[in-house]
């Protein structure tokens, strides 16, 4: 009787060695399942919503928008795949096989490393901006930052090619049969997903701060006799420092959403990916596509009138794409 108990408990009950399954489901999993799947599809549906403003309207097709366009499609693909395997991932059971849970894991880091990326050439776009003004739209073009984009997804895909070693034995970490779990080289994803890039946009970041506030203070003591000239000048410059401003928050908020998870790296610990302990800081990584249209939202009065006429169905109109947003 305590046998056929044992097997029933069992994942796969015809393999002695399969994990077990949870014996009943408590009302606190129940609750952060919920809000994992509450916050992916809030996710996929805000994400989108960039993504068809971007793309429709045409007034929007900027190179600084191309490049939230692109970290938009990043953070869709997670809240439409990666947070929802995610979820599988934290059951006791993984039932689609060892090489899903590897791929699952490539996709992870292919959209992740994408966003990161994404992070850097907004940096580099604010910092051409306001630090060279004069040489913005010679030097940020749409074929530019088209190939810009286009070498973030290949380098992402590459970059994710650290995982495939997992595909020769992908059941080498786990503890039991029908776990999914791999192994992270945290010294390499330290590197390259977190220093070099953070480093980075700080360093971006902070000349662009020490040259806005030059420029606030060259706007305070302007001279009157050029009143008419510089008053052009200061609505250009303010518009530019509005947009640094918000891409800014985006920052901020993508490094205090990924520094829980680079942290244990920086222990010099490699991390177990799908492991208890680390479901909550990985999460956390994955949270931070729910937020940046969040963020849009609050700052971008262009995201808000779009979503306006997105929602009233008035995009379907013909001629629609050239409706004045900004």
């Amino acid at each position: 009787m305590m046998e056929t108990l044992d097997e029933a408990e069992l994942c796969f009950p015809q393999i002695n060695t399969s994990c077990r399954k949870q014996t009943r489901l408590h009302s606190d999993s129940m609750l952060i399942y919920f809000l994992m799947s509450f916050i992916s599809l809030f996710t996929v549906v805000l994400n989108l919503l960039v993504i068809i403003s971007i793309s429709h309207f045409r007034q929007l097709h900027t190179p600084t928008n191309l490049i939230i366009l692109s970290l938009a499609a990043s953070d869709f693909l997670v809240g439409l795949f990666v947070m929802p395997f995610q979820i599988l991932v934290n059951e006791p059971c993984w039932l689609l096989g060892e090489v899903l849970c590897v791929v699952f894991y490539v996709l992870c880091f292919i959209t992740v490393y994408a966003s990161v990326i994404n992070m850097v050439l907004i940096s580099v776009d604010r910092y051409v901006a306001i630090c060279d003004p004069l040489r913005y739209c010679t030097k940020i073009t749409q074929k530019r930052v088209r190939i810009c984009v286009l070498l973030c997804w290949i380098c992402s895909f590459f970059y994710s090619i650290m995982l495939f070693d997992n595909l020769k034995q992908p059941d080498r970490y786990n503890s039991c049969y029908g776990e999914c779990v791999i192994n992270i080289i945290g010294a390499v994803d330290l590197v390259m997903s977190f220093i070099i890039p953070i480093s980075t946009i700080v360093v971006l970041y902070l000349r662009v701060f020490v040259v806005a506030v030059s420029q606030a203070r060259a706007m305070r003591s302007h001279i009157t006799a050029v009143k008419l000239q510089s008053s052009v000048t200061v609505t250009v410059k303010k518009s530019e420092l509005k947009a640094a401003r918000t891409l800014g928050v985006v920052v901020a908020v993508f490094i205090v959403c990924c520094c829980p998870y680079y942290c244990v790296s920086l222990s010099g610990s490699d991390i177990i990916m799908g492991s208890s302990t680390n479901i909550f800081i990985v999460f956390l990584v994955y949270f931070n596509s729910c937020l940046n249209p969040v963020i849009y939202g609050l700052f971008y009065p262009w995201f808000r009138k779009s979503v306006k006429l997105i929602v009233k169905l008035e995009m379907l109109r013909p001629g629609s794409h050239q409706a004045q947003i900004l």
